[in-house]
């Protein structure tokens, strides 16, 4: 239940949790005692005639209620803080950035929900140093706020300052290192500044924390192969694969660094093994017949296009004309025209197909 005073408190971009209301001893804490006990009630009807209306989404009469109540009595604080999450549901940013530092004056600036709604309302705005100083208030207040710190570091990486936000990340893995999302997010921030062995260490103390996100491995081999370290990205795919066996994706990324590290023969036979799994997983195919004919093995080229042919994938054409262009250039025409009527018998509407096949029939 919402009492009359403090609407919809929500800290930051909203990423972590929309919204976040103030308990009720805050709020009976905070209510203004000094004024009469009519005025002390007028002022509490027309907040909650103003919440009300808030909650049906009609921002424009919550305002007016709400500037009513503060002439009532009401707590500026309050009143200024709901003025202002009903500027900002309202797309109103400007107007609800001026709302949120009125609040933060009349709370000589302890009043930490104003301070972040006003961080995220800069970050909205793109006034990025604002935001950062405004993060940077709320953060003394709440030193153990994590979704602060989160929301800092963003701000942090918005004005380029990777050391900032990787400080503030940091901060926010301090205090909860079982927050999954926070791993990728502090190795993220590590790697922008490629120091690609804390982002690893961060990733294994993240996967030892939480044995069953087998995922971090896969991430592992991401962070490996991006910093072209490929047998330890092979390493780390293959230690995932030990888990899901036929997690095909990792194994499509596992084939795709092995090619990136000159073994197509050990990649083919993980393709190989994707198809065998999974036939319509058409892009393992097209993989599996370029490195095929890359490698002159042109029976297992054809094989992999037809395969995903079969499936629709019009990518398979460019490997039929391809090896049908290498058999003309070599004079085996016949050998040409069979290749591109196989292409056709999948794809007959494609007129490029026809128009070489025409070619090739008259040399």
């Amino acid at each position: 239940m919402i009492f009359g005073k403090f609407l919809n408190v929500f800290y930051g971009l909203q990423k972590r949790s929309k919204f976040c209301l103030l308990p009720t001893s805050y709020f009976l804490l905070l209510f203004s005692l000094a004024t009469s006990a009519f005025a002390a009630q007028s002022s509490y009807d027309l907040m909650e005639r103003a919440n009300a209306l808030y909650r049906e989404g009609k921002f424009k009469q919550a305002i007016t209620l709400y500037r009513k109540a503060e002439s009532r009595g009401a707590d500026p604080v309050a009143t200024s803080f709901n003025i202002a999450n009903s500027y900002y549901q309202s797309g109103m940013y400007p107007e609800a950035a001026a709302s949120y530092r009125k609040a933060v004056d009349f709370s000589n600036g302890a009043f930490s929900p104003a301070l972040f709604n006003m961080a995220s309302v800069y970050f909205r705005l793109r006034q990025y140093p604002e935001c950062v100083a405004a993060y940077h208030r709320a953060l003394k207040l709440e030193p153990e706020n994590v979704s602060g710190w989160l929301y800092l570091g963003e701000a942090y990486s918005k004005t380029g300052d990777a050391v900032g936000a990787l400080r503030a990340i940091e901060k926010a893995y301090q205090f909860d290192k079982d927050d999954i999302s926070i791993v990728y997010q502090l190795s993220e921030a590590n790697i922008a500044l490629n120091d690609f062995d804390r982002a690893v260490s961060v990733i294994r103390e993240g996967y030892a924390a939480h044995p069953d996100e087998v995922d971090f491995l896969v991430y592992l081999g991401d962070v490996y192969r991006l910093n072209k370290k490929y047998e330890e990205s092979a390493g780390a795919y293959r230690e995932a694969l030990g888990v899901r066996p036929d997690d095909t994706a990792t194994m499509y990324k596992l084939a795709d660094v092995l090619a990136e590290d000159d073994k197509p023969f050990v990649a083919m036979d993980v393709l190989n093994n994707i198809v065998n799994i999974k036939p319509d997983f058409t892009d393992a195919a097209i993989f599996l017949g370029n490195l095929a004919y890359d490698a002159k093995f042109y029976d297992r080229a054809e094989s992999a296009y037809d395969l995903a042919a079969k499936q629709g994938n019009a990518e398979a054409v460019f490997g039929f004309k391809n090896m049908a262009y290498d058999a003309h250039a070599e004079k085996r025409d016949a050998e040409a025209l069979r290749l591109l009527r196989v292409a056709q018998k999948y794809f007959p509407d494609d007129v490029t197909i026809q128009a070489d096949i025409l070619e090739f029939e008259s040399n």
